[in-house]
């Protein structure tokens, strides 16, 4: 087999962006102090909103069964993230509310 005939397979062509944007991600995401990550994360939610539809989108023509089980870990992995994304974000926020002061009465002076 030639060399130019495996480059041209689509699924080596799909298999090398695959690991090359795998390869990408872990770098940026190392890149990213511990203090931003939350932030970031509330962020991306918008994002992985538009992965969920896109996976619905593919579930929606899936045709063999296996293309109808990856869709759905798709769509169910996504989900999870959108919905983790948002615990984190509640979190996040329930940090800056201010608490309510304790109710116990001021200790008086004997004298």
């Amino acid at each position: 087999m030639i060399l130019s005939d495996v480059l041209s397979n689509p699924n080596i062509q799909y298999l090398t962006v695959f690991i090359l944007s795998a390869f990408v991600g872990i770098e940026v995401i190392s890149k990213v102090p511990s203090i931003l990550h939350t932030p970031l994360m509330s962020g991306s939610n918008a994002i992985h909103g538009v992965i969920i539809v896109g996976s619905m989108l593919v579930l929606g023509n899936a045709t063999t069964n296996v293309e109808v089980v990856l869709g759905t870990i798709a769509v169910f992995l996504a989900t999870l993230n959108v919905v983790g994304g948002f615990v984190v974000t509640d979190r996040m926020l329930e940090m800056f509310k201010t608490k309510p002061e304790d109710k116990r009465p001021a200790d008086k002076d004997p004298a």
